[in-house]
């Protein structure tokens, strides 16, 4: 059987739509106000993209590796997962904004002391996560390992805790004893 040719198509092709919104957020304490952010942006490539910003980094882009880790309203975040337009007026903190001007912050002084980085790929996002990690033992929130039934505040951060607590940033150099030591330097 013979297709018969029904001369040009009468249908209009789909308009494409595109889906944009403006995003306001304060990044290491600056506001940026950042107009057409297409609503599948997520934060960690706004950060790089947008706002230069290349401490976070993309390692597997599946929130598994924890090389894009940042810091949103004082809470550690796999950037690489949050969408842009979910932090509208939120308050996020890189690795560029732990330092204050030419002083580092105590946990990047610690990790230089301990060396406990090997390429780097990973530190940012393990700096982040740390400063994370403190902020919730200061809080009182437990961790898998903390003993049942322990309501301490803060909760103590040994060196078991603090693996299990980092165990979501991973380092392919393997210099997870020197990252656990240098917290440890800080805590104490």
């Amino acid at each position: 059987m013979q297709q018969q040719d029904r001369g040009p198509s009468t249908t209009a092709a789909a308009p494409v739509l595109v889906h944009q919104s403006t995003v306001t957020l304060r990044v290491n304490g600056e506001e940026h106000r950042l107009p057409d952010v297409d609503h599948r942006t997520v934060l960690l490539d706004l950060l790089r993209e947008r706002l230069g910003l290349t401490g976070a980094k993309k390692g597997c882009d599946h929130g598994q590796c924890g090389a894009c880790t940042v810091l949103q309203d004082g809470r550690r975040l796999n950037s690489c997962l949050q969408l842009a337009v979910a932090c509208q007026n939120a308050d996020v903190t890189t690795v560029e904004g732990l330092a204050d001007g030419d002083r580092l912050h105590p946990l990047q002084e610690a990790f230089l002391e301990r060396d406990a980085f090997q390429c780097g790929y990973c530190t940012p996002g393990q700096l982040c996560s740390a400063l994370g990690v403190l902020a919730e033992a200061e809080q009182g929130h437990p961790s898998y390992v903390t003993p049942p039934g322990t309501d301490q505040v803060p909760v103590r951060l040994d060196a078991t805790e603090l693996r299990e607590r980092l165990s979501g940033n991973l380092c392919r150099c393997g210099a997870y004893p020197r990252i656990v030591e240098a917290v440890e330097d800080v805590i104490r």
